[in-house]
């Protein structure tokens, strides 16, 4: 069965299997902070929860807890190892924290994985003149793909030199439609 929790300072609403709900339920601390009726949705786009305390000695001190890598430490620490340590979404959605949709990676993974940048909205897709180049980092060198007529086309080619390198832990471009 799965459950959407609702974010605090969104629209947006984070989705759990059953065992993990079951776990933000009934964990002594989750359940005294009321961590499931807390979680917002942070500027990085991931499930978070917050509190700030008052230190005995004066002050303050904020708690920061990150929903996905709550899950991971829990559930999956079998799968975290010194090269695979960071936690991210299978699926690109940082809000889907179901078991299969989390896992660790590692960190050039991740980085693969990384929302683009390029102006033309495609990863390793660059407009030159009148014509689109296709390129893809391969040990941090550069390699040229080809060049295409459209956008869509060297994104295209990008998508499958990256299957072919890196399989599914390629990065693959979404086309849009137009």
């Amino acid at each position: 069965m799965l459950y959407k929790v609702k974010l605090k300072n969104a629209d947006d609403a984070v989705i759990l299997d059953s065992k993990v709900y079951e776990y933000l339920t009934t964990d002594p601390y989750l359940v005294k902070v009321d961590f499931i009726n807390n979680l917002r949705k942070h500027s990085s786009g991931c499930a978070v929860w917050q509190k700030t305390w008052s230190k005995a000695g004066g002050g303050y001190k904020t708690e920061t807890i990150y929903l996905h890598k709550l899950i991971a430490e829990k559930f999956l620490a079998s799968e975290k190892s010194k090269a695979k340590n960071l936690v991210g979404a299978k699926n690109g959605n940082k809000l889907d924290c179901r078991l299969e949709n989390i896992c660790y990676r590692s960190r050039s993974v991740a980085s693969r994985q990384r929302k683009t940048s390029s102006k033309v909205g495609y990863t390793g897709v660059y407009k030159e003149n009148n014509r689109y180049r296709a390129v893809i980092s391969v040990n941090r060198k550069s390699m040229h793909i080809g060049m295409f007529a459209t956008a869509e086309e060297a994104a295209l080619a990008y998508n499958k030199k990256s299957k072919e390198l890196f399989g599914d832990d390629g990065k693959i471009n979404v086309i849009k439609s137009k």
